[in-house]
């Protein structure tokens, strides 16, 4: 149990820590404190501050320490980059990247919740063939000496073996593809508000947020395309899509993991359930066959 709280602290701090550190980063900001002394004052208490003050310390620029500890720091970095590039709002800048962190990390606890029934059962199911050959021996039937010492019994213990680890593979397959893609949904058009927000041009935008190495999406098109149609400003289209884009990626890992518990199904109907009667129902039969006389 302890153990178990142990990982769930773990999980939080890391889900937590970096959208909580930059959102006190946000208000120190806000009121007036210099982008250094704001880290200073943050190592006192946050670990993660400590370590870019330190980074600061010996010289190095923010974004080098911030991109240095990789993860989500590394998207924190870029738009910190952004900003201070053209000109933005650092402050409201960071506010926004820490709600969108906060958000994809949301959405990942969801698809991890979600997910936990459907892959437990999965993995419980697997033992299933082996609990029926013990079960056998438990009853009383010589069922190692027939899986390891007749022809039969090898046949069974071979198929069975194949069956099982084909149901291992293909449930391992499912519950990866279940998984939430790793990143901030929407990042390209929260980046590309961020540097709108410093009154540079629409192409300079696109240039910064690709030089960051963010992976261009579709929508940010869409929405810049349409905010010169209506003659109105793309900033807050952005945010808004980016906002939207978060709560899709929420919705699909649900949904991912819900169709999850029927295509487990599969494996189990056609690798588990004949494992478990290739490992557990026949060599109970082939026991009870070899113990019993012929007739004459």
């Amino acid at each position: 149990m302890a153990r178990v709280i142990g990982r769930r602290r773990k999980r939080r701090s890391g889900a937590d820590a970096v959208a909580g550190t930059v959102l006190r980063l946000a208000v120190l900001l806000q009121a007036g404190v210099a982008p250094d002394a704001a880290w200073r004052h943050l190592a006192a208490v946050d670990p993660a501050a400590a370590a870019v003050a330190r980074e600061l310390e010996r010289g190095a620029s923010v974004v080098a320490a911030l991109r240095d500890r990789g993860g989500a720091w590394a998207d924190i970095a870029a738009a910190w980059e952004i900003a201070t590039t053209v000109g933005a709002p650092l402050a409201d800048s960071l506010r926004g990247m820490a709600e969108a962190l906060r958000d994809a990390h949301a959405a990942m606890d969801d698809a991890r919740i979600a997910l936990a029934e459907p892959a437990g059962t999965a993995r419980l199911m697997l033992w299933l063939p082996l609990v029926g050959a013990v079960l056998g021996m438990a009853l009383g039937f010589d069922t190692l000496t027939v899986l390891f010492g007749s022809p039969g019994g090898i046949a069974c213990l071979g198929g069975g073996a194949a069956f099982l680890f084909a149901a291992r593979r293909w449930t391992g397959a499912l519950v990866r593809r279940a998984q939430p893609a790793p990143g901030i949904p929407g990042l390209h058009a929260e980046l590309t508000a961020v540097a709108l927000a410093g009154g540079v041009s629409i192409d300079r935008a696109r240039q910064l947020v690709d030089a960051a190495g963010i992976a261009a999406a579709g929508e940010t098109d869409e929405v810049l395309q349409l905010s010169r149609e209506a003659g109105v400003p793309a900033v807050e289209l952005l945010r808004a899509s980016a906002a939207h884009a978060r709560q899709e990626a929420r919705t699909g890992n649900r949904l991912r993991a819900a169709a999850l518990s029927s295509r487990l199904l599969l494996p189990l109907g056609v690798c588990t359930l004949p494992a478990f009667l290739l490992l557990g129902v026949a060599p109970l039969l082939l026991s009870v066959l070899s113990t019993t006389p012929l007739p004459l």
